[in-house]
């Protein structure tokens, strides 16, 4: 008759539950289970205000954090200001006239027969002096030409406080003009944004005691921005 060595209590007791947990008699004790899948696996879902539409399954990733800001502009960007920007941005120019600046006329000794106008803003805006001035002497009923070489390039413009010049040559150096007279009153007008318009109110400079001498050579320079260039035609 065979022997069989007997097994410790404690081993035949350890098989024993081992076969009723497994319900097939065996178990591979060394083998790892996987963890949840919830754990891994991302999900999709609508994206919401402030969400990216994306979700990390318990990881704060960067893509969870990049949709809630990615359409929004950072707190100190100029170009989310920039309907404010233009809001505040200066009005347009205006045209300078009697209103908002003030003319002088005074004689000059050279060139002779000269007279040179100044124009001085004192606005509060930008003011453009377009084209030339329009003259008038006492009740002329003709007006003076404008000198065409004198036309600048761009509209003289003034910001408040600025000056404009003209020059104004009253009579011929030589004698040859005709219908010579002395004015007392001299009246300045303006011109708008097109050629012999409205430029708004004149101005009334005043004149020597004596008046000045004009005849029928009586021309004028475009309005200009040095007092050398008005008086060098």
């Amino acid at each position: 008759m065979r022997k069989y060595q007997a097994l410790p209590v404690a081993l035949l007791a350890a098989l024993a539950l081992t076969s009723c947990q497994d319900g097939t008699g065996t178990k591979d004790e060394g083998a790892a289970r996987p963890e949840p899948a919830s754990a891994t696996v991302t999900a999709t879902h609508p994206a919401e205000d402030g969400d990216s539409g994306t979700a990390t399954g318990g990881t704060t990733g960067t893509q969870g954090t990049s949709g809630a800001t990615g359409t929004r502009p950072a707190k100190g960007d100029k170009s989310a200001q920039g309907d404010k920007a233009a809001k505040g941005a200066p009005a347009a120019h205006v045209s300078c006239n009697g209103s908002n600046t003030t003319v002088t006329a005074q004689p000059v000794r050279r060139p002779l027969n000269h007279m040179l106008l100044t124009v001085r803003n004192i606005g509060s805006k930008m003011c453009d002096l377009t084209y030339y001035p329009v003259l008038r002497f006492d009740e002329m009923q003709w007006v003076p030409r404008p000198i065409k070489d004198s036309k600048p390039q761009a509209v003289t413009t003034l910001a408040p406080g600025e000056s404009g010049y003209a020059g104004v040559s009253l009579s011929a150096a030589d004698g040859s003009g005709e219908w010579g007279t002395t004015g007392h009153k001299l009246t300045v007008g303006f011109q708008g944004r097109t050629p012999n318009s409205d430029g708004g109110p004149s101005a009334l400079p005043a004149l020597p005691a004596k008046g000045v001498y004009y005849d029928s050579t009586l021309t004028v320079t475009y309005w200009l921005r040095d007092m050398d260039d008005a008086l060098a035609y």
